[in-house]
């Protein structure tokens, strides 16, 4: 590797948000940092804005002041391009426009070294187009950082049709002495994050869209039960609707209009009215300083706690839960080969699999409560469920008494199929396999992205695995069967997955 390239100077093009934030992880890790803007002004205002935010760190004793001025001293504005030269890496963070930046990276292959490195940090745009505008387009590929890049450990290394594997094991080297954890993958719309994260927002967005309920209580149940750290509405207000709508218009445009990447009507709808979240002052929650809604949970439920509990099936998989119910248990049946359910006396006790609470009311001829998902039984303050539309009040008030018992609050969401954890880490994992059946990035890094890009709690390929592969399958294809709807069709590799006993961890 050019050691030049890891020690010498770095340009970056673009003083917006991710502009001047590379700009300070690059300062930070010891570079000469020359940023450039088309408008001077504006990189100004970068630099002055990133001068403030650093010393007050300084004022509030959470940084050293030499070291903070020394970075600062390191990152010097560059008036035009060709004093961008002698840069050993060139990374490009300006609008979102291929014409824009096959037009930017041609002008630097004439100024530059044949030895320079360029990189976009483009999270849209194909980077073998980007390349096609260049004479060597081995020395190009994606560099994508997340917001805030001083923050956010992960950058995503994306190889075009022809980069080169010496620059791709350049750029993971300097990724990693500045501090981020790298992954590799190969150019398709969206990379990993940006394409497996999308049925995170899209299932919340569709059960909004169907009233299963509230957006307080739908997060609630991602966030509290699933472990993500905010739910899917809440995030996109943060992230801005425009911009979340505007990530998944792209992807699905880039897939042919494939149904698995739809976007929400009801997110259009908010963007239409301005109301863009956080930014605007409203989205799916009001920022103007009213108090925030509440999760709608199920009251104290009344009446005696149930007499009897049995556990059928192979629990091994949700031995947090099984734990938790067998300190109330009479009886425990030794696990079998079957499907994990609990007899909580006349009422079936289960982990959804894509059925409604009702088909399975008419399959077994009992009272029946579906549970969802949850990162951690043991520890979740939140539980959902539904109840078959076929049982009586006590059926429900006994179920929810028992869980109530257990420290947890009970968020009962109407007969909605597959509920919305589970359905959500499905589609999660159905996408993630995806990825890896076609080569677009290892398993490894998959899971690795979704829980250093986005701060999943557990990488959704690993998840699914310890969950059991068959679930997973068995989720999406009752999900497929009761819309009749492509979006839900299972992966070529989840149903070879689902057919061996292998584990995801032995494969």
């Amino acid at each position: 590797m050019n050691a030049s390239i890891l020690n010498g100077p770095v340009a970056v093009i673009g003083a917006g948000t991710m502009g001047i934030g590379i700009a300070q992880v690059a300062a930070g890790a010891g570079h000469q940092v020359r940023l450039f803007d088309i408008s001077a002004a504006a990189a100004q205002r970068a630099l002055d804005g990133l001068a403030q935010r650093l010393r007050r760190r300084v004022e509030a004793g959470k940084a050293d002041a030499a070291a903070t001025e020394a970075l600062l001293a390191r990152i010097q504005l560059a008036e035009a391009l060709n004093q961008l030269a002698d840069s050993g890496l060139v990374v490009e963070a300006v609008a979102e426009s291929l014409a824009v930046k096959q037009s930017l990276f041609r002008d630097l292959e004439a100024l530059c070294s044949p030895a320079t490195l360029f990189a976009s940090n483009t999270s849209s745009l194909s980077i073998t187009a980007i390349a096609g505008a260049l004479q060597h387009p081995q020395r190009m590929a994606g560099l994508h950082f997340f917001n805030p890049a001083p923050l956010m450990k992960l950058v995503e290394i994306v190889s075009g049709l022809d980069t080169s594997e010496t620059t791709l094991a350049t750029l993971q080297t300097l990724a990693e002495r500045w501090g981020k954890h790298s992954v590799r993958c190969r150019s398709t719309p969206g990379f990993i994050v940006n394409r497996v994260a999308r049925p995170f927002y899209a299932e919340t967005l569709r059960a909004l869209e169907e009233q299963v309920a509230d957006a307080a209580t739908l997060d609630a149940v991602l966030r509290d039960a699933g472990g993500f750290a905010m739910g899917p509405l809440q995030l996109t207000d943060l992230i801005g609707q425009d911009v979340n709508y505007a990530v998944t218009e792209s992807v699905f445009q880039a897939f042919f209009q494939d149904p698995r990447f739809t976007p929400s009507l009801v997110q259009q709808e908010l963007v239409a009215a301005g109301r863009l979240g956080r930014k605007s002052g409203r989205g799916f929650y009001r920022y103007d300083g009213a108090a925030e809604p509440a999760a709608r949970c199920a009251p104290a439920a009344q009446g005696l706690l149930p007499q009897r509990i049995s556990l059928h099936g192979d629990w091994s998989a949700l031995a947090d839960l099984a734990q938790l119910l067998a300190g109330n248990a009479a009886a425990i049946k030794q696990p079998g080969q079957t499907s994990a359910y609990a007899q909580i006396d006349e009422v079936t006790f289960m982990l959804t699999n894509g059925k409604t609470a009702a088909q399975v009311a008419n399959e077994t001829g009992t009272p029946v409560v579906l549970f969802d998902l949850s990162v951690d039984y043991a520890q979740a303050p939140v539980i959902a469920i539904s109840c078959a539309p076929q049982n009586e009040a006590r059926h429900n008030a006994c179920v929810i008494r028992l869980l109530q018992s257990l420290g947890k609050r009970v968020i009962p969401l109407p007969d909605y199929p597959g509920l919305l954890v589970m359905r959500t880490l499905a589609m999660l994992a159905n996408e993630a396999l995806d990825v890896v059946n076609k080569g677009v990035a290892s398993a490894a890094d998959t899971d690795l992205a979704m829980r250093r890009g986005v701060n999943y709690p557990r990488g959704p390929l690993e998840w699914a695995a310890a969950l059991g592969w068959r679930h997973i399958l068995a989720t999406l294809d009752n999900l497929h069967h009761f819309y009749a709807e492509a979006r839900y069709r299972p992966m070529p590799l989840l149903r070879r997955y689902a057919a061996t006993p292998l584990s995801g961890a032995e494969r």
